[in-house]
């Protein structure tokens, strides 16, 4: 390569360098290297599938339910058993847009738990809670039929509403993540994807 690529900034001696197109700045004689053509498609993510283009202990990735080429890489994650909503692009910009802790989208959740809240346990949790990293308070929390519970929420914590609900010893049992900002699944079945719109990507860069 005789010092031709660069990797954020570094001469990169080694061709069996691992990169991120998402995240790292790709130079090759002075000129960034941007995919050829961008795409973005919304997935229903099925339970079981790693929110990663790679991983050598993930036995299924959500990279493998879109076109192989070009390729892509989530944006933002889902845990292995969470389901729903994720979007798959090539396009940095917008990745680094959508996952920055500046930008609070909201993220509406259908959460199935063992056993239903009670009325006060319910007002609580719409009250808000303290959690170990800090309080949190739903920006929308609605019970639904058979324990179940649509949740609406902007920040981007770990394991977050899966907390909420333990705090109050209950275990979720399926987790679907049903809407991000103005996007949702629609007829969407399980493990199929659609591209998004013109006007859709338009907004998400807007938003």
């Amino acid at each position: 390569m005789a010092g031709k690529v660069k990797v954020n900034g570094e001469v990169i001696k080694s061709p069996a360098l691992s990169i991120d197109p998402a995240l790292d700045k790709i130079v090759y004689e002075g000129k960034i290297v941007e995919p050829s053509t961008k795409v973005y498609y919304l997935l229903n993510k099925p339970a079981g599938h790693t929110s990663s283009a790679s991983d050598s202990h993930a036995k299924k990735l959500v990279t493998e339910l879109v076109p192989a080429d070009p390729v892509v890489w989530p944006v933002g994650r889902l845990d292995r058993e969470t389901s729903g909503l994720l979007i798959l692009t090539n396009d940095g910009d917008l990745t680094q847009k959508l996952t920055h802790p500046s930008f609070e989208k909201r993220k509406t959740y259908i959460a199935t738990v063992d056993k239903p809240l009670s009325d006060e346990q319910v007002t609580e949790l719409s009250k808000g809670i303290a959690l170990e990293d800090g309080v949190i308070k739903p920006d929308g929390l609605k019970p639904l039929s058979g324990g179940s519970y649509k949740i609406t929420i902007h920040e981007g914590r770990n394991r977050l509403i899966r907390r909420m609900f333990e705090h109050f010893d209950r275990q979720v049992i399926t987790l679907e993540r049903t809407g991000l900002a103005f996007l949702n699944l629609g007829n969407l079945k399980s493990g199929e994807y659609r591209e998004l719109t013109t006007t859709e990507i338009s907004r998400l860069k807007n938003v």
